[in-house]
């Protein structure tokens, strides 16, 4: 009988697992007024009149009418880039220790504050994740098993007065000491910078763990696993851990990966997704009925709301000033929204850059549903990323191929649009085919496509190419492993040069 195990998941019985608030338009608005209490004396919040803000009936509208939305750069020129150059009480009280890198999907490297607040915030999630998972019906052993975490390197680099590297690693370099003889592959190795380096020495150790659970974004641990397999010659990943139970996925969107990882299982795996991004722990999946997850409401983020539908957003994928936005309270399931956020890291009415749909109002629970910059509206067309996901999984099925990445543009062709893709295949059947199938999938699940197709948007494209591919274009132009994504929809210049390197490399 595994003893501690029964102990640990009765612990977890006993102090009861995470579940939606039961009133979490209350628990967001105690939070809003949390972060105005705490920011008040900051210079945001002596700027934008926190303190006259918390005197109002309605502070939510208050907080709307006065403090503007930021993208990152406007909240970096305005306000963060003091922070970089070390000065204290700029958005959030004190000085900075932390900031993450973003995770590569878009031109340049951002710097943005990773607080005290928010890592305790971060660690109180990540409890919260691991007590949730009694809400599975795990068996009692999973509970002594070890956890793979494949996330960026824990050795975080030195610049002034703090340290720098992505959101994953500077978590990790965080997790409680409780927690650490469950934690592979361990500091040492996690500290390694290089991911081939990195992935080498998990694949030589990897026998003489006990995984129970794997955690990190799906193309890296395709990869990891891939490598094991072929270190140790694997029929499948199971061969050396048995008791491989748990996937916990977030980053992108899991669905098109599954058929890919499943060939590496000996079964299918409990897939529990999260949402952890730069700028904090936004969701957890908190029930297996579901693939939705429940907003943290309650921990250090005020989230906010923009419908993608009407003219709320300029052609840069930015919000307008005049934009409608709601809180959750008169948020409503079945939209497609742009999330804002403000934090106990002092982001404030700030652009994610995700977009996601309300699937339960009641539990506060949401889909990712794409990014800002990645929908595809160039003709009229308006597609997500959600949608186009979709439209992959009709072609697995019709053509019993696997797809896992893609990137897609309309671009110019004889002086008309037309919506040209590249995607990853294992197989390649005639690309003209795949073309007419995914065209019609498309306009099937999106009525605005299906009447851009009759009018500007005058054809489509379709370029099979092996994943190999996007991962060395990934590697050459950014870097590889970590929260690094592929992008899904490129601006048409991006997506010419993006064209050159494959022409280059087939």
């Amino acid at each position: 009988m595994a003893v501690i195990g029964e102990l640990i998941k009765k612990a977890i019985d006993i102090t009861g697992y995470i579940k939606s608030d039961p009133d979490p338009v209350k628990e967001q608005q105690e939070i809003l007024v949390m972060l105005l209490e705490k920011a008040k004396l900051t210079a945001f919040g002596k700027a934008y009149h926190f303190k006259e803000i918390l005197e109002k009936e309605n502070i939510i509208a208050a907080f709307q009418k006065n403090v503007p939305v930021h993208d990152y750069d406007k909240m970096n020129t305005d306000w963060w880039h003091y922070l970089l150059e070390g000065h204290q009480n700029v958005t959030w009280p004190g000085g900075q220790k932390y900031f993450a890198l973003s995770s590569g999907t878009t031109s340049h490297s951002k710097h943005i504050p990773v607080t005290d607040d928010m890592l305790d915030a971060i660690r109180k999630s990540g409890t919260d994740e691991i007590m949730n998972l009694s809400a599975f019906n795990l068996p009692a052993d999973f509970f002594e098993k070890q956890i793979l975490m494949l996330g960026s390197s824990t050795n975080l680099t030195e610049k002034d007065d703090h340290l720098e590297g992505e959101i994953s690693g500077i978590s990790a370099s965080n997790i409680p000491s409780w927690f650490s003889g469950y934690y592979k592959p361990g500091r040492e190795i996690a500290d390694i910078k290089d991911w081939d380096e990195r992935v080498k020495l998990i694949a030589e150790q990897a026998p003489d763990w006990d995984i129970g659970c794997l955690s990190g974004i799906p193309a890296w641990i395709e990869l990891m696993l891939k490598e094991i397999i072929k270190k140790h010659n694997l029929k499948n990943i199971h061969e050396i851990w048995p008791n491989l139970l748990v996937y916990t996925t977030g980053g992108v969107a899991f669905d098109p990966y599954r058929k890919s990882l499943e060939k590496l299982f000996a079964h299918p795996l409990i897939y529990i997704d999260t949402y952890l991004a730069s700028e904090g722990f936004i969701a957890i999946q908190s029930r297996p009925e579901t693939t939705s997850m429940a907003l943290l409401t309650k921990s250090g983020i005020f989230f906010e709301f923009v419908p993608m539908e009407g003219d709320n957003m300029d052609d840069d994928g930015l919000v307008k000033p005049d934009a409608e936005i709601v809180a959750l309270e008169n948020a409503v399931e079945d939209v497609n929204y742009c999330l804002l956020i403000s934090t106990v890291s002092g982001a404030w009415r700030y652009m994610i850059g995700d977009t996601v749909m309300i699937t339960d109002k009641s539990r506060a629970e949401i889909k990712i549903t794409g990014r800002t910059k990645h929908y595809l509206n160039v003709v009229g067309e308006q597609l997500s990323v959600n949608q186009m996901n979709d439209a992959l999984r009709v072609l697995e099925k019709e053509y019993d191929v696997v797809m896992t990445e893609f990137i897609a543009a309309a671009v110019h062709k004889d002086e008309e649009f037309i919506l040209k893709w590249y995607i990853s295949s294992d197989k390649f059947p005639d690309f003209t085919k795949v073309a007419e199938s995914l065209d019609n999938a498309l306009q099937i699940s999106n009525k605005n496509y299906k009447v851009a197709r009759g009018k500007a948007l005058k054809g489509i494209e379709v370029v099979l190419i092996s994943e190999t591919i996007f991962y060395k274009w990934s590697e050459e132009t950014k870097k590889l492993g970590g929260q690094v994504k592929i992008p899904r929809v490129m601006k048409e210049e991006d997506f010419i040069e993006f064209e050159t390197f494959v022409n280059q490399n087939l």
